[in-house]
């Protein structure tokens, strides 16, 4: 008995287990068709889904301090990028003010009328008159020789003098409220009386004590053709250069650019005489075409402009 307990099982019973785990496996399918579900509740399922691998490890977050810190700093990066662009405005701004209240000066200068030059003034551009020279006392007595001497001396001043009708007291001092209007019109006066160099005198003081007047354009100007007419055409030039440049909308820079020319005509530079001209006729061109037509253009054909 024991030698058959121990001899291999017949094939038959090898047949049936296998038939078993067949059944057993169909059993099963047939479980997971009625029971969709397939979460281990009725049987284990065949195939298990593959385990999730571990989560990848994250950075060490920072702490709220160091958070708050990148933050402040993020605002005040911001901030100082303002601040430069607000200070780049507020500097064009204050350039655009100041160049539009050059821009209305220059606009109320063209608008406003033209000063009255006092005593007839000098208006029409054209130079003084030449004060005619003492006729020779005819031959006769002394009586007649003194009578015809006698109105003569006072206007028998030469260019350059500094006495005569000053020290006769023959200019008068003008005295409206307004110093610095009485200043230039004394110093006009003076001129107009050929006294050439105390005009200069004169105008050089009423510029440096009232360099902001109304009337400094007008006394630049004539401080201009006083040298002139005194025989210094370089200081002349040299007045009437910085009467244009320093105030282009004032009353006299239309003047002092054509006496600029015969300043610079007079100097022998006849190129640079039609240089002014030229700048006269675009910068000015209604002064070009009114008063100061016949004189530019005498200017003109005396230093051969075209």
């Amino acid at each position: 008995m024991s030698a058959s307990l121990l001899s291999p099982m017949p094939a038959a019973a090898q047949d049936d287990a296998t038939r078993l785990r067949k059944l057993e496996a169909e059993v099963r399918a047939l479980q997971r068709k009625v029971f969709p579900g397939a979460d281990g509740k009725y049987f284990e399922p065949q195939i298990t889904p593959a385990q999730p691998g571990p989560a990848p490890a994250l950075a060490p977050s920072t702490g709220p301090v160091t958070d708050l810190l990148t933050r402040m700093d993020s605002v005040e990066t911001a901030l100082s990028q303002l601040t430069a662009q607000t200070e780049v405005n507020q500097n064009a701004l204050r350039l655009l003010s100041a160049r539009l209240e050059t821009l209305e000066a220059k606009a109320r200068a063209y608008e406003a009328p033209m000063p009255v030059e006092p005593d007839g003034g000098i208006g029409d551009g054209t130079p003084l008159a030449a004060k005619p020279s003492p006729k020779p006392a005819t031959p006769g007595s002394a009586a007649q020789s003194a009578a015809a001497k006698a109105p003569v001396k006072p206007a028998a001043a030469s260019a350059t003098s500094s006495t005569g009708a000053v020290a006769s007291g023959a200019v008068e001092r003008p005295n409206t409220g307004d110093a610095g209007d009485d200043a230039y019109v004394y110093g006009y006066r003076l001129w107009e009386a050929g006294e050439f160099v105390a005009a200069q005198k004169q105008l050089v003081a009423m510029l440096g004590k009232y360099p902001a007047h109304s009337r400094a354009t007008y006394a630049r100007n004539l401080l201009g053709r006083a040298y002139l007419d005194n025989g210094k055409p370089r200081e002349a030039a040299e007045a009437f250069l910085k009467n244009y440049l320093d105030n282009r909308g004032g009353a006299r820079a239309p003047d002092s650019l054509v006496y600029l020319s015969i300043a610079t005509l007079k100097l022998g530079n006849k190129a640079k005489a039609c240089e002014a001209l030229e700048e006269f006729r675009l910068v000015y061109p209604n002064e070009a075409a009114g008063r100061l037509a016949n004189l530019s253009s005498e200017t003109a054909g005396k230093a051969g402009c075209k």
